[in-house]
């Protein structure tokens, strides 16, 4: 009788997505995804193997091609493949609306001249020195990040940023790159038997191939209508720019290794590829999960649970790895409690016990007026508000468009600093599981007025009080 009724509320859910071209299923084990993609084929849809228990179908998808699957219980879930987006950042959508309703011939002013995806460089020649515009970064000395350094500066770790990709030809972000072993590049093989070929420095899931680099909008009317603003690139310089190099800048973890994840470009990204990412992420050696981006509720259509993204984060938890996470940038730049609103910032609000959900401050301790912030949901605040980083086209910068003043604002800017504090803090006590790595990056943190009663914590991060 409960097989009947869940396959009964399965073709239901089904019926609300029958017209969909485009969904992900879990199956049950010991059925195996190849067992069902085989048979989904035959039903003439395209299909892709994500996990072990997730698929994704492709077609024009009919109730009659699910229905047997579906009573012989082989079938446990259906969804769509929701659409992924970054945080939104508002104080640079309506700077630069407000520009280009005056300047409409400006929309074509270039925004970022690049050549998508140049040649991977092999790892540079180690250099020396002071990074020399340290000094630009007040997120890093607000941290404490320097007297942590006097304790350790850390080892290698790895941390994936899933994202947009990496400049990877950046000059401060090319020495840590992580660098597959296993993998002879440019050989056309997949030596260490992965999957993946030739994936020397990561993948890049949007487009298929082994080159995840960090494609930005061409234009200011691209950047407006939701392009890429370089947003991986920015994100990992915080993490893990190489320091005392002689170059720019450092981040929070400055011999961590970037492992480049790409599943989000100018027009968004998939639940289907963030699955993917994630999985190769744990299971090629990442042990922290940096993710910039995610969405206002569980889909901003549709109130249907993102099954498959939860279970995502479930196996990083389930391989000790954490997944840390911006708490979100609020309703059209305001923020609010991520506790109690109808659509809480996701995946950061999800109840997994390895996800470190993080808040944006700015330079006086207060919060950004974009950042979701959560009694229960939302651990930790960090540097979030006109953060220096390392941008596309080998660059280093605070604002988006320099043009406008418009700064590189956002949970998303915050996300990596404390991303960077767990690998810095795991490197030195690898046999710390993610547990105690995240209890100590909650209980280090300084208590800051505004975040009394709204973080778990309480406070902002601290990674002096945290290598202490």
């Amino acid at each position: 009788m409960k097989s009947k009724i869940s396959a009964a509320l399965l073709i239901l859910s089904l019926t609300n997505v029958s017209h969909a071209e485009d969904l992900l299923v879990k199956v049950a084990n010991p059925v195996s995804t190849v067992h069902a993609a085989q048979y989904f084929s035959s039903q003439g849809l395209k299909t892709e193997a994500l996990t072990e228990n997730w698929m994704r179908i492709q077609g024009n998808v009919e109730l009659s091609q699910f229905k047997t699957f579906l009573e012989s219980g082989s079938v446990v879930y259906v969804q769509k493949n929701y659409k992924i987006k970054l945080m939104e950042n508002a104080s640079v959508n309506q700077a630069l609306s407000a520009y280009l309703a005056v300047h409409p011939e400006e929309a074509q002013r270039t925004f970022a001249a690049q050549t998508d995806n140049p040649a991977i460089p092999g790892a540079p020649a180690d250099t020396t020195g002071a990074d020399p515009l340290f000094s630009s970064q007040w997120g890093m000395k607000d941290i404490g990040v320097e007297n942590a350094w006097r304790i350790n500066r850390g080892n290698k770790i790895i941390v994936a940023v899933i994202d947009t990709g990496v400049d990877y030809t950046h000059e401060d972000l090319l020495p840590n790159l992580w660098r597959n072993t296993g993998e002879i590049p440019d050989n056309g093989i997949d030596d260490d038997h992965n999957g993946f070929v030739d994936d020397v420095i990561g993948w890049d899931f949007l487009d298929k191939d082994n080159k995840p680099y960090d494609l930005a909008a061409a234009n200011l009317g691209d950047l407006l209508n939701g392009g890429n603003p370089g947003h991986g690139t920015h994100c990992s310089g915080n993490v893990a720019a190489r320091g005392q190099n002689g170059k720019g800048i450092s981040g929070v973890a400055p011999n961590a290794q970037i492992m480049a994840l790409r599943f989000i470009g100018n027009k968004g990204g998939t639940t289907a590829d963030a699955v993917l990412a994630i999985k190769y992420a744990v299971d090629n050696g990442a042990k922290v999960l940096s993710n910039s981006w995610g969405s206002e509720g569980e889909d901003p259509a549709d109130g249907d649970s993102n099954q498959a993204l939860r279970d995502a984060v479930k196996y990083a938890a389930d391989h000790d790895v954490l997944f840390v996470a911006a708490a979100g940038n609020g309703h059209q730049g305001k923020g609010y409690d991520n506790d109690t609103d109808a659509k809480p910032g996701f995946p950061a609000s999800y109840p997994n016990d390895n996800i470190i959900s993080v808040a944006a401050v700015d330079v006086n301790n207060n919060f950004g007026s974009f950042s979701n912030w959560g009694r229960q949901s939302v651990d930790i605040a960090a540097p979030g508000v006109k953060v220096f980083s390392t941008t596309v086209t080998g660059k280093y910068s605070d604002q988006v468009i320099p043009l406008l003043g418009a700064n590189w604002d956002g949970t998303s800017m915050a996300c990596p600093h404390v991303a960077g504090a767990a690998a810095l803090y795991w490197s030195v006590h690898p046999e710390k599981t993610y547990a105690q790595v995240k209890a100590a990056i909650l209980n280090s943190a300084v208590k800051i007025p505004v975040a009394a009663g709204k973080l778990v914590s309480e406070g902002k991060l601290s990674v002096e009080n945290l290598m202490k």
